[in-house]
């Protein structure tokens, strides 16, 4: 606590001997006193008398309701007191220790130790919030250490001697809180509810990870502007912070209070599986320090009797005492709307935040509403100036996006390539003109020209992501595997935020029959971004490969709790077709099709439907009908990509479907001279040919397929397939090794 002031006028409280000052708010005085009675050191908080702002008699009745709370953590109230001229005084305990502020200045802490200083906080809060109770005012300065390491929390905010960042109102009292730390409804005059500690714990957890605030250079109306116009995703985070750590900040600082995690629980449960994470990983972990709070026994549940509000609305707590620590209850009337008229002015416009917020999106573009956010970003920054290379550049990239995930719809295809080219004409020196350019080239199926114009990008800018992960992935396309491995391998490791590395790996072990490396890499993915689908769904597929059906039905699970998605949606459709489990087969390829919750232009769903209506008496019209629209899709692609080994044999095997016999042959011989070391181009002309009747030339395919690595479990689990594994050629010509 902080060090006592000695006092020119002491003051009288009963049988307490003041000793000094120890800081001052808007509504009280705190004072360190010696109680003659029971031979102890107190603190004295002595109400002010402040006209029109509130009344003694509701603080004390705040004070009585949080004496309830039994956590260690809480400061304990000894005493409700008046002295002869009617002041009303609150004695609680006095509090040995140190400020997490003082301390954070002193020296940094690690993220683990950040994270296990939240969570003892988040503990202690859950009982406050279970009472009915909100502080209004967590922070660094109330969150003090414990010579023993004890966490406590206070609501001695001494804002007057030492915070520049507290609230500043149009009256002379300050609110409650410090702008820094008050979520934006707040700062909008919203009442206070447990959000707004949730959000404030978030801010707490972002300063003692980056040892700094949001927007550490403002103050005052410039500072609560700041915090209405963003949101913490535009907060810095060092580059070498962990992923889960920044996920979970986001979680609970964001912008809206419905986004935000719902409850103190959810927020404590939540922080203990980010600790976890990093406590499992060695290169976060480091050795304990006296900063490190000591954290008590698992939650309680909740008690059905547990009150959810008192007298029809949440209290504001006070851990120490129940008083606005830097000075006093927040007023939304009369001054609310003069506040809001001198806070929130529209931001001026800002090129190079938009720029940034416009390719985060882009990064992010498997989650739903990125591609369209990256667009407007782009599109904001041309409307301003429409000479921007790198905005045209950013819009040519969300189109090529598009079309290679809306099924390659030309329109996308040709948007793609004239902005590319206009970014080129507008900056030839941009580096992210010529990845776009290389997209474009990557899309017509000009590999290696589209490998040089990334080439040509990292020569302008070496560090360039879009570049890095473009040239691999065309170095795959290349056939050059190894190559691609290596280069993805370093970016990894130069990047280790960057999930889109792992994946590339994962996806190159995949294709090379190397399923327990793919599944390695996924997980890695995961581990980077807890919340990518797209990862879930690769991680699925290498433990489906590798016959581990049970916990890949369990990743899955784990992916839809995230969100919907046609990637989930298909590898379940497979993992429960691999069960026998036609029917439920069926639902989920029709989910992975359906315009809710996944994606109609996907030719390879349709073809999953259509294959899994065949397993299923009666249902043959609507399996040639999906097997049509499969044809119908992947044709398009063709035109613009004709030697594409794995789309001209999924077309053979879709034509022989329909009975197409002469089509399918056609298109056998020239992909099996395309990629004659692809095992499952070899699965696939396999099955072809059983299904039009070459049983020599379906038996010499699928031996080829095994022998380059093709799963056995596919095969036997193929029901086209039963008549081949009958054939005594079938086990001649090693088909299974």
């Amino acid at each position: 606590m902080a060090e006592a002031q000695s006092i020119d006028n002491p003051i009288a409280v009963k049988h307490y001997q003041i000793h000094g000052r120890l800081g001052e708010g808007g509504f009280a005085h705190v004072y360190e006193a010696w109680d003659s009675k029971l031979c102890r050191s107190v603190a004295i908080k002595r109400l002010k008398n402040i006209d029109g702002v509130s009344n003694a008699k509701d603080m004390l009745r705040e004070a009585r309701l949080s004496s309830s709370l039994k956590h260690a953590a809480f400061v304990k109230i000894h005493a409700l007191e008046e002295d002869d001229n009617d002041t009303a005084s609150i004695v609680m305990e006095l509090v040995p220790g140190r400020s997490l502020k003082q301390l954070l200045a002193e020296a940094p802490v690690s993220e683990l130790q950040a994270l296990q200083i939240v969570q003892a906080t988040a503990e202690a809060m859950c009982e406050a919030h279970d009472s009915g109770l909100t502080h209004g005012d967590l922070k660094l300065s109330n969150l003090m250490i414990e010579p023993s390491g004890t966490l406590r929390i206070l609501d001695f905010g001494l804002a007057v001697h030492s915070d520049q960042q507290v609230t500043i109102t149009l009256q002379q009292a300050d609110p409650q809180g410090t702008i820094a730390y008050m979520a934006p409804e707040r700062l909008r005059g919203a009442a206070l509810s447990p959000q707004c500690d949730i959000y404030a714990l978030g801010v707490v957890l972002y300063e003692l990870a980056t040892a700094t605030r949001p927007f550490p250079h403002l103050s005052g109306l410039a500072l609560a502007a700041a915090h209405l116009q963003s949101s913490s995703e535009q907060w810095h985070y060092p580059v070498t912070m962990h992923a889960q750590l920044i996920g979970l900040i986001h979680r609970m600082t964001a912008y809206s209070s419905e986004q935000r995690l719902q409850s103190m629980r959810e927020t404590h449960s939540q922080i203990v599986e980010v600790v976890k994470a990093l406590q499992s990983d060695s290169s976060t972990t480091s050795a304990p320090t006296a900063l490190m709070p000591t954290v008590s026994a698992p939650l309680p549940p909740v008690s059905k009797n547990t009150p959810l509000s008192r007298l029809g609305r949440k209290l504001p707590l006070a851990i120490a005492l129940t008083i606005a620590l830097a000075g006093g209850v927040w007023l939304a009337s009369p001054y609310a709307s003069y506040w809001l008229t001198l806070v929130t002015p529209k931001a001026p416009f800002s090129e190079a935040l938009e720029m940034k917020q416009g390719l985060a999106a882009l990064q992010a573009w498997d989650r739903p509403g990125e591609l369209d956010d990256a667009e407007t970003k782009f599109t904001t920054v041309l409307q301003h100036d429409s000479s921007n290379a790198a905005a045209v550049a950013g819009l040519s990239q969300v189109y090529s996006l598009r079309y290679k995930n809306d099924n390659l719809d030309d329109t996308w295809r040709q948007k793609a390539a004239a902005a590319a080219q206009q970014a080129l004409k507008l900056n030839d020196q941009l580096a992210l003109s010529h990845v776009a350019y290389g997209n474009a080239l990557f899309n017509e199926g000009k590999i290696e020209d589209a490998s040089a114009a990334y080439e040509h990008a990292l020569n302008l800018d070496p560090t360039n992501l879009f570049g890095l992960l473009a040239k691999a992935q065309s170095l795959d396309k290349l056939h050059r595997p190894n190559e691609a491995l290596a280069a993805a391998q370093k970016d990894l490791q130069d990047y280790p935020h960057e999930r889109a590395f792992a994946d590339l790996i994962g996806t190159i072990f995949y294709e090379q029959g190397n399923f327990k490396a793919a599944e390695q890499a996924f997980r890695q993915s995961i581990k980077i971004q807890p919340d990518a689908v797209f990862s879930y769904a690769n991680l699925s597929a290498a433990l489906l490969s590798q016959d581990r059906s049970a916990e890949a039905m369990q990743v899955l699970q784990q992916g839809l709790q995230i969100r919907p998605s046609a990637w989930l949606y298909s590898n379940l459709g497979n993992a429960l077709f691999m069960r026998e489990d036609y029917v439920g087969a069926v639902a989920a390829f029709e989910a992975a099709v359906s315009t809710t919750k996944g994606n109609p232009n996907d030719y390879l769903g349709w073809a999953d439907l259509a294959d899994t209506l065949l397993w299923i008496p009666g249902r043959e019209a609507e399996a040639r009908t999906s097997y049509q629209h499969a044809i119908n899709l992947l044709s398009t692609r063709l035109v613009h990509t004709p030697n594409n080994e794995k789309m001209l044999s999924q077309m053979a095997l879709y034509l022989a479907r329909v009975g197409n016999r002469s089509e399918c042959e056609t298109l056998l011989q020239k992909v099996l001279k395309l990629a004659p070391d692809d095992a499952y181009v070899h699965f696939r002309a396999g099955l072809a040919y059983e299904l039009i009747g070459n049983r020599s030339k379906a038996l010499e395919s699928i031996a080829r397929a095994r022998h380059l690595g093709f799963p056995a479990k596919f095969i036997e689990t193929t029901p086209e397939l039963v008549g081949l594994r009958k054939d005594p050629g079938y086990l001649k010509i090693g088909a299974i090794p």
